[in-house]
């Protein structure tokens, strides 16, 4: 598999997960009318429970993967993902609906969890923090596409059950071509046993291995802040700023920005390296949150105001997500999968959570996510001082220990 097409195929499978989450958006209001639930928070949960479903579901796909291999876990949680789409298409009711997206929240884990497995079975340092990049700026094309593809779907067929159809075909595609293409990553001699007392301990490591731990509850609050944002979008920029049906032209264009974030991270990451960029772009986050806070704190906030700030806090948001996941895996070779399924679990479950109270939050104006913002970068921060000792800007010019 070439440089090329392995970076394609590692980004389509981190994106069923975002199609399952960003085509939802403008169908929210017509499932809400279907099932009686129009007028409330209550459509974001369509949202919330995949996510937090998905953090749950992440804590074992990867101890799985470190025994069996990535392939066999990876094929699982692809069909899986495809089956339970394909179920919530059908589903009779709005509860019926939250247990299909639940299930399938839960086998969708096992494709991020995987794919950043595989990513460090391949690379490490600087050079993987580059491959994620490159990984995201195809990944970013999904959540450029995904609002349309399902306002696409109302507009044209006239039901948003179509949208999860289209979801289960993509899934069969990118299985298909993984089945075919994608070889076996796991080093042999990499392999570990599958009983309770090895997985804890693996995993108790990746826990308190302090120059990781801060990165990843830090990397928690930043998609807190993000999923709050993704809850509400609809709302917020379709309702309260009066985007209506151009909401998903803006929500794609925040995509795009985010995507040429990561391209530009790949190009730069390997010149100054992944805590220098990393850093840097936390702290714009935080003054960027801060302006954010005081323009949503005013009586008249427009759309202008607020969708600058918001798409220039996303891409900030670009530059530390792709670092500070190879930051906090770098030091775990022999433990790749335990590791990444736990990084993964936390960041997934503690964000999922947070995201949704701040989804539900809402009131009507921007206030309570720019909140939010600044309270995700202010925390994130402070997590990272204590993984780097109360250092920023560092760059490692040895290697991490591995474990």
């Amino acid at each position: 598999m070439s440089g090329r097409e392995f970076v394609a195929l590692m980004a389509l499978l981190q994106a069923l997960q975002a199609l399952a989450i960003d085509a939802m958006l403008p169908a929210l209001g017509a499932m809400a009318r279907d099932f009686g639930v129009y007028g409330s928070n209550e459509r974001q949960l369509v949202i919330g429970v995949f996510l937090i479903s998905s953090g749950l579901g992440s804590l074992f796909p990867g101890a799985l993967a470190d025994r069996f291999g990535r392939r066999p876990v990876l094929f699982i949680c692809v069909g899986g993902y495809v089956v339970f789409s394909l179920a919530a298409a059908l589903a009779p009711s709005f509860d019926a609906l939250l247990a299909m997206r639940a299930c399938a929240g839960v086998l969708s884990s096992g494709m991020v969890v995987l794919s950043a497995t595989i990513i460090r079975d391949r690379f490490s340092g600087d050079k993987m923090a580059r491959t994620q990049s490159l990984v995201s700026v195809v990944f970013m094309i999904v959540p450029m596409a995904a609002p349309s593809l399902g306002q696409a779907v109302l507009l044209t067929l006239g039901n948003w059950r179509w949208v999860f159809g289209i979801m289960a075909g993509l899934g069969a595609i990118v299985f298909t071509w993984a089945w075919l293409r994608l070889p076996e990553t796991l080093h042999p001699e990499f392999r570990q046993p599958i009983n309770v007392k090895a997985i804890a301990g693996n995993m108790r490591i990746a826990l308190t291995t302090r120059a990781a731990v801060g990165y990843v509850f830090g990397m928690a609050f930043i998609q807190a802040a993000l999923f709050g944002y993704i809850n509400s979008s609809q709302q917020l920029v379709a309702e309260h700023f009066g985007a209506g049906e151009l909401f998903p032209l803006v929500f794609g264009g925040m995509a795009v920005a985010m995507a040429l974030t990561n391209l530009a991270n790949s190009r730069i990451v390997m010149r100054f390296g992944a805590r220098r960029v990393s850093h840097t772009a936390l702290l714009f986050y935080v003054l960027t949150a801060a302006a954010q806070l005081i323009f949503a704190s005013g009586p008249n906030e427009t759309a202008w105001q607020f969708i600058p700030l918001m798409t220039l806090n996303l891409c900030l948001m670009g530059f530390i997500s792709a670092n500070f996941g190879s930051i906090a895996l770098q030091p775990f070779a022999r433990i790749a999968g335990a590791a990444a399924s736990l990084q993964v679990f936390l960041r997934m479950v503690i964000g999922a959570s947070l995201g949704a109270l701040i989804g539900q939050a809402y009131d009507g104006s921007a206030r309570p996510l720019a909140a939010a913002l600044l309270a995700a970068g202010i925390g994130c921060l402070l997590l990272v001082f204590y993984s780097e000792h109360g250092k920023l800007f560092r760059r490692l010019h040895g290697q991490v220990q591995q474990v």
